[in-house]
């Protein structure tokens, strides 16, 4: 029998384990696998920590997540097509859930296959190399403090790609008398209530934390870009400026010539792809990009097919397109999906790559990544979905939040799985600041 090692076991590595299961249920014979996780949970990026810096066992904290978090994007773009929404809540949820409800979303879908069972948790890889056509992984459980040296056929990184901040540094830091600190620590936006914040960064992180200190009661927002800014209408206490030159005492100082006073400096500047635990030839090496350079329909490494990525994009879609890329990768394991030769792989990636540089705003974007998504998904038997609702989804929310950023989260989609139409949230998302999962799910 061949082995699969899937190293990791939030979202990536769940639909992976998944993939496998579903075979199994269908009759298949599958490898056997291990699923090694660091965490001593299943979930990933979802499980809310409050710990920064290092964990119990001395090592970096890979969570970055943080209280308060709501979906930045509507739950039907991320339906899991054999696991609905309502199948799991028994009902109809509105479309913007926080974190809480979809870790129990997460989780329910592991609980249904029974995904733990592959899992060692508080284990972390140490090393993975490939010699004679197969891997050997050393791991660590942290808990028994037990090393242990084995050999598989396969392996599936499935780490993710928001764990290792990326840094920058700025003139007059060292003596900056306020807070400096990067999103992946950021915990609670109460902390903030009162203070001046600035905000570098242009993407995701930068403008929901920003929106979120605003929220919960910062005196004033700025938000710093370095090439082009967000461009939303910002609400009042809120607003872009062009890239911090320097900080000098509590003022930043920008090169547009704002001047602003500031307590806390939060640094949205992105993640590192990194995995120390491969060896070089194994290491995918890419910024964060639509299409990663050498894998094979986003998945398997170019030079040597035993090894899959998932989730190393940049991303609109996310469960459902680790989904596909996890049946995908599957099948390729097992036999069902041949590889091309090496001429071909390299023309196809080089295909991709080259339509990912000509992309010129969000919804060129949107429609990339879709068809990415789709092609996969017509190469595996993942349940039926409706990918062309969900570009919709898409289209229509990146439209919602030039109309106003703070409401977006307020509108109601229908699911491209089951049809059902999502119920509008009892509370406008600015004025709820109870994100327990009772309370969001107990409808007026």
């Amino acid at each position: 029998m061949t082995k699969t090692a899937i190293i990791g076991a939030g979202p990536c590595g769940l639909s992976q384990l998944r993939a496998f299961q579903q075979s199994e249920l269908k009759g298949e014979k599958i490898p056997k696998i291990v699923c090694f996780e660091q965490q001593d949970k299943l979930g990933g990026l979802w499980n809310y920590s409050w710990r920064t810096g290092s964990n119990q066992y001395g090592e970096p904290v890979p969570n970055s997540m943080y209280r308060y978090l709501w979906s930045n994007g509507p739950k039907e773009c991320l339906e899991f097509a054999d696991y609905p929404f309502d199948k799991h809540f028994g009902r109809a949820i509105p479309s913007f859930p926080p974190r809480e409800v979809l870790y129990d979303y997460i989780l329910g879908r592991a609980k249904d296959g029974d995904l733990k069972k592959y899992v060692r948790l508080s284990t972390t890889v140490n090393s993975v190399i490939f010699d004679e056509n197969k891997f050997i992984i050393k791991s660590t459980n942290k808990k028994e403090n037990k090393i242990s040296t084995e050999e598989f056929d396969n392996v599936v990184v499935a780490t993710g790609h928001f764990s290792v901040p990326y840094i920058p540094e700025y003139e007059g830091m060292d003596s900056f008398s306020g807070r400096i600190m990067h999103s992946h620590d950021f915990r609670d936006a109460e902390e903030f209530r009162g203070k001046n914040i600035v905000v570098l960064g242009s993407s995701y992180s930068a403008e929901d934390v920003a929106l979120q200190c605003y929220k919960y009661g910062a005196k004033s927002v700025t938000i710093g870009y370095r090439n082009n800014p967000m461009g939303f209408k910002w609400p009042e206490g809120m607003k872009e400026v062009h890239h911090l030159d320097k900080l000098d005492g509590k003022k930043a100082i920008f090169k547009d010539g704002h001047l602003q006073e500031t307590d806390v400096l939060i640094l949205c500047s992105g993640y590192l792809h990194h995995f120390p635990f491969l060896e070089e030839s194994l290491k995918l090496k890419t910024h964060n990009r639509l299409y990663p350079p050498n894998l094979y329909k986003g998945v398997v490494w170019q030079d040597n097919h035993k090894l899959m990525y998932l989730g190393m994009q940049d991303q609109f879609h996310t469960f459902n397109m680790f989904d596909c890329q996890a049946w995908y990768a599957r099948d390729v394991i097992m036999g069902k999906i041949k590889m091309p030769d090496s001429k071909e792989i390299e023309k196809n990636i080089k295909e991709w790559i080259s339509k990912e540089e000509k992309l010129e705003d969000p919804i060129q974007m949107i429609d990339f990544q879709t068809e990415y998504t789709k092609e996969l998904y017509a190469a595996s038997n993942y349940p039926e979905i409706d990918f062309e609702i969900i570009r919709k989804h898409f289209h229509s929310w990146e439209h919602h939040k030039e109309e106003d950023i703070m409401t977006y989260r307020n509108r109601s989609f229908t699911s491209p799985v089951t049809g059902t139409v999502a119920p509008i949230h009892h509370t406008p998302w600015g004025e709820a600041m109870d994100d327990s999962m009772a309370t969001f799910l107990n409808q007026k």
